[in-house]
């Protein structure tokens, strides 16, 4: 063959072969709008949880742990441990001592006691921050020399530990300070030299110092003391 026709023939070739497809083209997805839902979802703002009122009877411990190392001289109320006890209650609006509650004869912390056994507060379980504590024969009320002088001592429970020693603020011999008390175990001190009992009548007429412990009564429980009429 000549070099003529064999030119023509490539050409040929050339202008006659199909032609080389590429890869096919992938429609593209449409964009799928978000659902309603999702979006109120997002739109949405986050409520903050509002924090839970401290109770009444947290609101008259704080009032009393407020009250440690201060005096009562200027706060209208008697300058012992009922007096105390009255603030502490006038921070929920209760007044424990209103006219005409003493008897004849009778102390401030015996008439907290029967307002206790009146409205059903009375108790000797674990107590709660705001119960009152009562305590009996602390000190020779009438001087006769005797132990018959009943309910003579009241203070504020402040918190309980989980060795079960609970924490009072009373005012005592030294103004209002805290106190503890346990009654699991009746010694003065641990064997770690934890203080469990402070002393609450000083040693007289030949007799030893009492325990707290020893002197306890019962609680008064704040929540039924502020919810009673």
């Amino acid at each position: 063959m000549t070099r003529r026709p064999l030119l023509l023939a490539c050409l040929l070739g050339v202008f006659l072969a199909p032609p080389v497809l590429g890869a096919p083209r992938v429609a593209a997805k449409p964009a799928v709008a978000p659902s309603k839902s999702k979006v109120k979802a997002r739109r949405t703002p986050v409520r903050a949880t509002k924090a839970k009122p401290p109770s009444r009877g947290k609101r008259v411990a704080a009032r009393a742990s407020g009250l440690v190392g201060r005096s009562l001289a200027n706060q209208a109320v008697t300058d012992d441990c009922s007096g105390l006890v009255r603030l502490a209650y006038r921070a929920v609006g209760v007044e424990l001592l209103t006219q005409g509650s003493l008897r004849p004869g009778e102390n401030a912390a015996s008439a907290m006691y029967r307002r206790a056994q009146r409205t059903g507060a009375l108790h000797r379980k674990t107590p709660r921050p705001g119960d009152i504590v009562f305590f009996h024969e602390t000190y020779d009320r009438n001087r006769d020399g005797l132990r018959n002088d009943g309910v003579t001592h009241v203070g504020v429970i402040e918190s309980v530990a989980k060795d079960g020693t609970v924490v009072f603020v009373h005012r005592g011999g030294q103004g209002v300070a805290r106190a503890r008390m346990n009654l699991r175990q009746s010694q003065h001190k641990s064997a770690k030299g934890h203080l469990l009992n402070d002393y609450l009548r000083r040693a007289e007429q030949g007799e030893r110092a009492r325990l707290t412990g020893e002197l306890f009564v019962g609680y008064g429980s704040a929540q039924r003391l502020t919810s009673a009429r």
